[in-house]
Protein backbone atom coordinates (compact mmCIF):
# COMPACT_ATOMS: atom_id res chain seq x y z
CA UNK A 1 0.00 0.00 0.00
CA UNK A 2 1.11 3.81 -1.05
CA UNK A 3 1.97 5.37 2.35
CA UNK A 4 0.08 8.76 1.45
CA UNK A 5 -2.48 6.62 1.08
CA UNK A 6 -4.09 7.13 4.44
CA UNK A 7 -3.78 10.70 3.77
CA UNK A 8 -5.88 11.00 1.08
CA UNK A 9 -8.31 9.31 2.13
CA UNK A 10 -8.19 11.53 5.39
CA UNK A 11 -8.26 14.15 3.04
CA UNK A 12 -11.78 13.18 1.39
CA UNK A 13 -13.16 12.38 4.67
CA UNK A 14 -12.75 16.17 6.24
CA UNK A 15 -13.47 17.37 2.37
CA UNK A 16 -17.04 14.86 2.84
CA UNK A 17 -17.94 16.64 6.06
CA UNK A 18 -17.34 19.86 4.91
CA UNK A 19 -19.79 19.67 2.34
CA UNK A 20 -22.16 17.66 4.99
CA UNK A 21 -21.75 20.45 7.29
CA UNK A 22 -22.60 23.01 4.54
CA UNK A 23 -25.58 21.19 3.16
CA UNK A 24 -27.20 21.44 6.52
CA UNK A 25 -26.81 24.84 7.10
CA UNK A 26 -28.10 25.40 4.01
CA UNK A 27 -31.23 23.27 4.52
CA UNK A 28 -31.53 25.45 7.87
CA UNK A 29 -31.95 28.65 6.16
CA UNK A 30 -34.08 27.51 2.87
CA UNK A 31 -36.85 25.64 5.64
CA UNK A 32 -39.04 24.12 2.45
CA UNK A 33 -41.61 22.67 5.31
CA UNK A 34 -42.37 26.30 6.57
CA UNK A 35 -45.36 27.42 6.02
CA UNK A 36 -46.23 30.45 4.48
CA UNK A 37 -45.62 33.37 5.62
CA UNK A 38 -43.89 35.79 2.79
CA UNK A 39 -44.58 36.52 -0.40
CA UNK A 40 -41.76 35.07 -3.10
CA UNK A 41 -38.80 37.79 -2.58
CA UNK A 42 -36.17 36.30 -4.80
CA UNK A 43 -35.37 37.94 -8.45
CA UNK A 44 -33.96 36.24 -11.27
CA UNK A 45 -30.44 37.84 -10.16
CA UNK A 46 -30.60 35.86 -7.37
CA UNK A 47 -31.10 39.32 -4.93
CA UNK A 48 -33.43 39.18 -2.17
CA UNK A 49 -35.28 42.18 -0.07
CA UNK A 50 -37.61 41.57 2.66
CA UNK A 51 -40.75 44.03 2.18
CA UNK A 52 -41.24 45.72 5.67
CA UNK A 53 -44.75 45.27 7.52
CA UNK A 54 -47.37 47.57 5.65
CA UNK A 55 -48.58 50.59 7.98
CA UNK A 56 -51.38 51.60 6.60
CA UNK A 57 -53.02 54.62 8.57
CA UNK A 58 -56.83 55.02 9.60
CA UNK A 59 -57.26 57.43 7.24
CA UNK A 60 -55.40 55.75 4.51
CA UNK A 61 -55.78 56.97 0.78
CA UNK A 62 -55.04 54.10 -1.57
CA UNK A 63 -54.88 53.51 -5.20
CA UNK A 64 -56.39 50.08 -6.47
CA UNK A 65 -55.09 49.73 -10.43
CA UNK A 66 -56.18 46.96 -12.62
CA UNK A 67 -57.59 45.42 -15.65
CA UNK A 68 -61.42 44.19 -15.73
CA UNK A 69 -61.37 42.40 -12.05
CA UNK A 70 -60.75 46.00 -10.79
CA UNK A 71 -62.92 47.62 -13.17
CA UNK A 72 -65.66 45.22 -11.53
CA UNK A 73 -67.08 43.07 -14.79
CA UNK A 74 -69.65 41.03 -14.34
CA UNK A 75 -70.72 42.40 -10.93
CA UNK A 76 -74.27 43.62 -10.74
CA UNK A 77 -72.87 47.36 -11.16
CA UNK A 78 -68.85 47.93 -11.05
CA UNK A 79 -69.10 49.50 -7.80
CA UNK A 80 -70.01 45.95 -6.60
CA UNK A 81 -66.47 44.88 -8.06
CA UNK A 82 -63.61 43.64 -5.01
CA UNK A 83 -61.55 46.73 -5.08
CA UNK A 84 -64.94 48.71 -4.02
CA UNK A 85 -65.90 46.46 -1.77
CA UNK A 86 -61.83 46.07 -0.29
CA UNK A 87 -61.93 49.92 0.52
CA UNK A 88 -65.22 49.31 2.69
CA UNK A 89 -63.53 46.32 4.77
CA UNK A 90 -60.52 48.17 5.00
CA UNK A 91 -62.33 51.63 5.48
CA UNK A 92 -60.10 53.26 4.18
CA UNK A 93 -61.20 56.85 3.75
CA UNK A 94 -60.67 56.80 0.20
CA UNK A 95 -60.25 54.14 -2.52
CA UNK A 96 -59.67 55.11 -6.28
CA UNK A 97 -60.21 52.68 -8.26
CA UNK A 98 -58.75 52.58 -11.77
CA UNK A 99 -59.33 49.30 -13.72
CA UNK A 100 -59.63 49.44 -17.22
CA UNK A 101 -60.95 46.34 -19.03
CA UNK A 102 -58.25 44.30 -21.30
CA UNK A 103 -55.53 46.17 -20.07
CA UNK A 104 -52.08 44.61 -19.42
CA UNK A 105 -48.29 45.30 -19.21
CA UNK A 106 -48.06 44.81 -22.74
CA UNK A 107 -51.86 45.05 -23.51
CA UNK A 108 -53.66 48.11 -24.75
CA UNK A 109 -57.24 48.42 -23.06
CA UNK A 110 -60.98 48.39 -24.20
CA UNK A 111 -61.05 52.03 -22.86
CA UNK A 112 -57.76 52.95 -22.43
CA UNK A 113 -53.69 51.93 -22.85
CA UNK A 114 -51.56 49.65 -21.12
CA UNK A 115 -50.22 49.94 -17.65
CA UNK A 116 -46.94 51.60 -18.80
CA UNK A 117 -49.39 54.85 -20.18
CA UNK A 118 -52.25 54.16 -17.84
CA UNK A 119 -49.30 54.99 -14.92
CA UNK A 120 -47.59 57.38 -16.94
CA UNK A 121 -50.94 59.46 -16.78
CA UNK A 122 -51.63 58.68 -13.32
CA UNK A 123 -52.08 61.99 -11.12
CA UNK A 124 -48.81 62.21 -8.80
CA UNK A 125 -50.83 65.00 -6.65
CA UNK A 126 -52.68 62.08 -5.80
CA UNK A 127 -50.24 60.95 -2.90
CA UNK A 128 -51.56 57.91 -2.08
CA UNK A 129 -50.38 56.08 1.27
CA UNK A 130 -51.17 52.33 -0.57
CA UNK A 131 -50.84 51.63 -4.29
CA UNK A 132 -52.53 47.90 -5.22
CA UNK A 133 -51.30 46.75 -8.42
CA UNK A 134 -53.19 44.20 -9.80
CA UNK A 135 -52.75 41.52 -13.16
CA UNK A 136 -53.04 41.10 -15.67
CA UNK A 137 -54.27 37.60 -17.34
CA UNK A 138 -54.95 39.88 -20.78
CA UNK A 139 -50.86 39.88 -21.51
CA UNK A 140 -51.17 35.85 -22.01
CA UNK A 141 -51.34 35.84 -25.53
CA UNK A 142 -48.74 38.59 -26.07
CA UNK A 143 -44.67 37.83 -26.59
CA UNK A 144 -43.52 37.12 -23.41
CA UNK A 145 -40.15 38.05 -24.18
CA UNK A 146 -41.08 41.32 -23.89
CA UNK A 147 -43.11 41.25 -20.53
CA UNK A 148 -40.15 41.75 -17.80
CA UNK A 149 -39.24 44.80 -19.50
CA UNK A 150 -42.28 46.12 -19.82
CA UNK A 151 -43.05 45.49 -16.14
CA UNK A 152 -39.97 47.47 -15.20
CA UNK A 153 -40.46 50.34 -17.07
CA UNK A 154 -43.97 50.88 -15.09
CA UNK A 155 -43.03 49.98 -12.09
CA UNK A 156 -40.22 52.32 -12.15
CA UNK A 157 -42.64 55.09 -12.71
CA UNK A 158 -44.83 53.91 -10.44
CA UNK A 159 -42.30 54.57 -7.92
CA UNK A 160 -41.44 57.80 -9.57
CA UNK A 161 -44.44 59.41 -9.52
CA UNK A 162 -45.72 58.04 -5.96
CA UNK A 163 -41.97 57.44 -3.93
CA UNK A 164 -43.91 57.51 -0.40
CA UNK A 165 -46.28 55.20 -1.19
CA UNK A 166 -46.03 51.38 0.17
CA UNK A 167 -46.90 49.10 -2.74
CA UNK A 168 -48.57 45.75 -3.20
CA UNK A 169 -48.84 43.74 -6.41
CA UNK A 170 -51.68 41.78 -6.56
CA UNK A 171 -50.46 38.96 -9.17
CA UNK A 172 -53.25 36.76 -12.31
CA UNK A 173 -55.66 34.78 -10.82
CA UNK A 174 -57.37 32.06 -13.10
CA UNK A 175 -60.14 32.99 -15.20
CA UNK A 176 -60.13 28.99 -16.28
CA UNK A 177 -59.13 25.91 -15.04
CA UNK A 178 -56.61 24.05 -14.77
CA UNK A 179 -54.46 27.67 -14.93
CA UNK A 180 -53.19 28.45 -17.92
CA UNK A 181 -49.27 27.89 -18.18
CA UNK A 182 -48.94 31.81 -19.92
CA UNK A 183 -50.78 33.00 -16.78
CA UNK A 184 -48.63 30.70 -14.34
CA UNK A 185 -45.33 32.24 -16.38
CA UNK A 186 -46.70 35.61 -15.65
CA UNK A 187 -47.62 35.05 -12.06
CA UNK A 188 -43.75 33.70 -11.75
CA UNK A 189 -41.91 36.55 -12.89
CA UNK A 190 -44.38 39.02 -11.38
CA UNK A 191 -43.46 37.42 -8.00
CA UNK A 192 -39.69 37.72 -9.08
CA UNK A 193 -39.69 41.13 -9.81
CA UNK A 194 -41.43 42.26 -6.99
CA UNK A 195 -39.16 40.26 -4.94
CA UNK A 196 -36.02 42.31 -6.33
CA UNK A 197 -37.91 45.61 -5.09
CA UNK A 198 -39.02 44.45 -1.95
CA UNK A 199 -42.55 45.02 -2.82
CA UNK A 200 -45.40 42.43 -1.55
CA UNK A 201 -46.93 39.98 -3.60
CA UNK A 202 -50.10 38.48 -3.37
CA UNK A 203 -50.73 35.25 -5.50
CA UNK A 204 -53.99 33.86 -6.37
CA UNK A 205 -52.68 31.30 -8.26
CA UNK A 206 -49.69 29.97 -6.00
CA UNK A 207 -52.28 30.06 -2.98
CA UNK A 208 -54.93 28.85 -5.10
CA UNK A 209 -57.44 31.16 -4.17
CA UNK A 210 -59.72 29.50 -6.96
CA UNK A 211 -60.10 26.04 -7.33
CA UNK A 212 -62.27 23.13 -8.95
CA UNK A 213 -64.09 23.11 -5.61
CA UNK A 214 -65.49 26.83 -5.85
CA UNK A 215 -64.75 27.74 -9.11
CA UNK A 216 -69.01 27.19 -10.30
CA UNK A 217 -69.40 30.28 -8.06
CA UNK A 218 -66.87 32.53 -8.00
CA UNK A 219 -66.46 32.74 -11.84
CA UNK A 220 -69.17 33.82 -13.46
CA UNK A 221 -69.03 31.76 -17.11
CA UNK A 222 -72.02 33.14 -19.17
CA UNK A 223 -71.75 35.22 -22.32
CA UNK A 224 -72.01 38.53 -20.05
CA UNK A 225 -69.94 37.56 -17.40
CA UNK A 226 -67.30 35.95 -19.60
CA UNK A 227 -65.12 34.10 -17.03
CA UNK A 228 -64.99 37.03 -14.50
CA UNK A 229 -66.11 37.08 -10.64
CA UNK A 230 -69.76 36.78 -9.90
CA UNK A 231 -70.81 39.23 -7.24
CA UNK A 232 -69.86 36.89 -5.19
CA UNK A 233 -66.76 36.33 -6.45
CA UNK A 234 -66.08 40.22 -6.24
CA UNK A 235 -67.18 39.65 -2.56
CA UNK A 236 -64.87 36.57 -2.18
CA UNK A 237 -62.00 38.07 -3.74
CA UNK A 238 -62.24 41.26 -1.47
CA UNK A 239 -62.43 39.42 1.77
CA UNK A 240 -59.10 37.22 0.72
CA UNK A 241 -57.21 40.58 -0.31
CA UNK A 242 -58.31 41.89 3.34
CA UNK A 243 -57.07 39.24 5.03
CA UNK A 244 -53.77 38.98 3.08
CA UNK A 245 -53.19 42.68 3.67
CA UNK A 246 -53.99 42.72 6.85
CA UNK A 247 -51.33 40.11 7.37
CA UNK A 248 -48.69 41.99 5.69
CA UNK A 249 -49.03 44.52 8.39
CA UNK A 250 -47.72 41.86 10.88
CA UNK A 251 -43.71 41.69 10.79
CA UNK A 252 -42.31 38.73 9.40
CA UNK A 253 -39.90 36.49 11.26
CA UNK A 254 -36.87 34.74 9.67
CA UNK A 255 -35.10 32.27 10.74
CA UNK A 256 -31.65 32.24 10.36
CA UNK A 257 -28.50 29.80 11.53
CA UNK A 258 -26.37 30.75 14.26
CA UNK A 259 -23.24 30.96 12.59
CA UNK A 260 -24.74 32.88 9.21
CA UNK A 261 -24.80 36.70 9.39
CA UNK A 262 -27.40 37.01 6.46
CA UNK A 263 -30.77 36.99 6.67
CA UNK A 264 -32.42 33.40 5.69
CA UNK A 265 -34.96 33.65 2.68
CA UNK A 266 -38.58 34.71 3.15
CA UNK A 267 -41.01 31.72 3.31
CA UNK A 268 -43.22 31.74 -0.32
CA UNK A 269 -46.48 33.39 0.37
CA UNK A 270 -49.58 33.32 -2.01
CA UNK A 271 -51.53 35.92 -5.17
CA UNK A 272 -56.39 37.42 -9.07
CA UNK A 273 -56.73 38.27 -13.44
CA UNK A 274 -57.89 39.03 -16.42
CA UNK A 275 -59.21 41.60 -18.56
Amino acid sequence: MSADRPIRRLAALVAAIGLALAAVAALALWRPWAAPSAPPAAAAEGTVVQPAPLAVPDDATVLVFGDSWTYGSAATAPEGGYAYRLGELEGWAETIVDGVRGSGYLKPGIDGPDFGDRIAALDPDLDPDLVIVQGSINDRRQDLSRYSDAVTAAWDDLAAVYPDAQIVVLGPAPQVLPVEEATAEIDRRLAQLAGARGWWYLSPVQGEWITAADYAWIIDTSEAGADHPSDDGHAYLAERVAAALDALAQPVVVEAADEQPEPALPDVYEAPSER
